[in-house]
């Protein structure tokens, strides 16, 4: 059964994989060959205004590679492969009177972590007031990076909320669901089908995706009256099984989506990418139908009476396996939502991406309170906020997902049942 689930997405792998491999860049010599999918980038700005022409070169894993800083200062370096790289501006590219701040490490190490894409940022001017001029400009940056990012977690987690609120089932096949809707725009376009088509289908995709799983595999173990730690034990099975699968036909590169690689752009004091401002864009208006949704419509109430009391809402009229579906269709296509954003976000797509992100979604739902929608937003923008703001206090990359982790087991401690969460008495 569990291979009639996804049968549909070995069959569009298989058809297309030669395709998708023959798109895939031929292997050069040169080791800075701009396919790359890492690179290392940042912004040069003195007292707000932006430094040009400036040359930052990057040393590493037997790679030398340069880049010149643009008129909004912004330059970004592609690299081989992650690793260690040692990172040097060229003093004297500096525009005359300009110096970097005291205590500006130059050159200085950088390490990859679980992202393909690297920021360095560095200081200039004299004084201490100038480094905390620097300091509060990338505070915001993050904070809003760390906005868009909890955000597509958000999108994923919601649409995981919502299945352990209606089934309590905790699904570790979520991640792979992530995981399916940036590799079918790949390969979708990779074809040739349109951008917007290979999305849209991406999406459909995911909720189909859902509804096998509901319709072929869960819906037949909840009748069967299957235990819950059971069916979390299926969903650890299922995840690795479809994880490899994809790992099978879509190979172990780490790919490209159309225009994942984009120069930032300034609004007011805010440096962003354009992929991270339309994600944030997106999950927020996404998540603002779903709000919308649950709290105005006969769908929505009926979801949240399953999710309170299935057997009281089976007793009034309501169809509980229904309204079920529904949920596994719309976390299907959440989950996809959420992985093409997170493929733009890293950037790159992969066969475990999904499974990178999984405890961060995970943590977000515990977070917020288990089985509540806006719980899962408010816990997956604290988890994403906390993320991205560890770079800024010189967490080592290795390390940044650790914080939020630990601030999720703090409140825990504090609150068990979560920020948004219910008490309820036990025995």
């Amino acid at each position: 059964m569990i291979g009639a689930v996804f049968a549909a997405i070995v069959v569009i792998l298989l058809a297309v994989a030669p395709a998708s491999q023959a798109t895939s860049p031929a292997p050069t010599p040169s080791p800075s060959a701009t396919s790359s999918p890492f690179s290392i980038s940042g912004f040069l700005r003195n007292a707000g205004a932006p430094l040009a022409d400036v040359k930052i070169s990057a040393t590493g894993q037997g790679f030398e590679g340069s880049a010149t800083s643009a008129a909004n200062g912004s330059w970004s370096i592609s690299v081989p492969q992650s690793g260690t790289y040692e990172i040097e501006l060229d003093e004297g590219t500096l525009p005359e009177g300009i110096k970097l701040a005291d205590g500006q490490e130059n050159p200085r190490q950088l390490t990859f972590g679980q992202t393909s894409n690297q920021t360095t940022i560095f200081a200039f001017g004299e004084g201490i007031v100038i480094q905390q001029g620097n300091f509060a400009q990338d505070l915001t940056n993050r904070l809003v990076a760390g906005l868009s990012f909890g955000l597509l977690l958000a999108l994923a987690a919601v649409g995981l909320s919502l299945i352990f609120g209606t089934t309590g089932l905790t699904n570790f096949a979520h991640g792979e669901m992530v995981t399916l809707g940036p590799v079918l725009v790949f390969v979708l376009n990779a074809v040739g089908a349109p951008f917007w088509l290979a999305i849209v289908v991406a999406l459909i995709g995911g909720g189909l995706v859902g509804f096998a799983q509901d319709t072929w595999l869960w819906k037949p173990l909840r009748r069967r009256g299957t235990a819950l730690v059971p069916m979390m034990i299926v969903s650890i099975g299922l995840a690795l099984a479809v994880r490899y699968v994809i790992q099978f036909y879509f190979g172990g590169a780490t790919e490209q989506l159309p225009g994942a690689q984009s120069a930032e752009i300034q609004l007011g004091p805010i440096s962003i990418s354009p992929n991270n401002l339309w994600s944030l864009i997106i999950s927020a208006v996404v998540i603002l139908i779903v709000g919308l949704v649950l709290m105005k419509t006969r769908l929505g109430k009926a979801t949240r009476a399953v999710a309170d009391n299935p057997a009281l809402a089976a007793a009034s009229g309501i169809d509980v396996d229904g309204v079920i579906r529904i949920v596994w269709i719309v976390g299907g296509v959440l989950a996809s939502l959420g992985g093409i954003l997170w493929a733009y976000y890293r950037p790159g797509v992969s066969f475990n991406m999904g499974s990178q992100i999984l405890l961060l979604i995970f943590a977000g739902v515990t977070l917020g309170g288990l089985g509540t929608v806006f719980g899962a937003l408010v816990g997956s923008v604290v988890v994403g906020v906390f993320t991205e703001l560890t770079t800024v206090f010189g967490v080592p990359a290795d390390l940044k997902y650790v914080i939020p982790l630990g601030v999720m087991i703090i409140v825990l401690l504090i609150r068990p049942q979560g920020i948004l969460g219910r008490r309820e008495r036990v025995g």
